[in-house]
């Protein structure tokens, strides 16, 4: 015969479970290395922090980072990868601020 106390058990132990999957955004930080110095992506800040939506960039602008192809500063100007929203009119533009990204 089962425990009357099974059921609950199990319920709460699945609801432990899923409270850290709505605790973190997906992606966390992503770290890219170039050039220009080191770029830290946070998910945090601009889906928890701006609310954006995860589809305001995926998989339109980015798919997964291993499928990502590098892209040059003159390609975000002229409105791609980061330069879509940072562009002076959404958020700040990516010409002439390298070093809110960029860190050496």
């Amino acid at each position: 015969m089962r425990s009357v106390l099974a059921v609950p058990a199990v319920l709460a132990h699945l609801v432990l479970m899923a409270v850290p999957a709505f605790a973190v955004v997906g992606g966390g930080e992503i770290t890219m290395q170039n050039k220009g110095g080191s770029v830290v992506f946070s998910h945090e800040l601009h889906v928890d922090g701006l609310g954006n939506a995860c589809q305001a960039c995926h998989p339109k602008l980015y798919t997964t980072s291993k499928q990502h192809k590098p892209v040059t500063m003159k390609a975000m100007q002229a409105g791609t990868s980061c330069g879509a929203c940072h562009n002076g009119a959404k958020a700040f533009s990516v010409k002439g601020n390298c070093a809110k990204c960029h860190t050496k």
